[in-house]
């Protein structure tokens, strides 16, 4: 199955029915995606499929054949991503396990809402647990994010 992850065109030899998620952090090593509730309902496990957040946990790995992934490993390689930048900025993780699926969300966000209002940060991101509560914090850092994108677009 051929499948291009972050940009690297890959080749996996596993059951199309293996979600996605075992194939990035088993098969190929990228543990950054994290394994969580494996119900699609935390989102810990989001990636980007085609541009579109994905819960890998429930995405069989047949549905990434010949599409583009891209996951945490893949957004930035020094964490320069505006996303990235603002998490650090506003100490946005605490225990961090969920960040990633966290910073996946908020990107897809801006990427179709590069100015969005409270009520849709909330509306993108509430499929997103963070068990410590930082929602604040994420919120904040989204909308300074959404600053430096506007910027970087102009």
């Amino acid at each position: 199955m051929k499948i291009t992850i972050n940009g690297k065109n890959q080749e996996l030899d596993i059951a199309p029915e293996v979600p996605l998620l075992w194939a990035l952090r088993d098969h190929l090593q990228l543990t950054g995606t994290k394994f969580g509730c494996g119900k699609g309902l935390c989102g810990a496990c989001t990636v980007h499929l085609n541009g579109t957040p994905v819960r890998s946990c429930q995405t069989p790995v047949s549905a990434a054949a010949g599409k583009e992934v891209l996951t945490i490993e893949g957004l930035s390689v020094d964490a320069s991503h505006p996303v990235q930048v603002a998490w650090k900025e506003h100490n946005v993780p605490q225990c961090g396990y969920c960040q990633s699926g966290q910073i996946m969300s908020a990107v897809a966000l801006l990427e179709r809402t590069p100015t969005p209002s409270d009520v849709e940060i909330d509306s993108a991101m509430s499929g997103n647990i963070c068990r410590c509560g930082t929602y604040t914090r994420i919120r904040t850092a989204i909308k300074q994010a959404s600053g430096q994108a506007g910027e970087e677009q102009a």
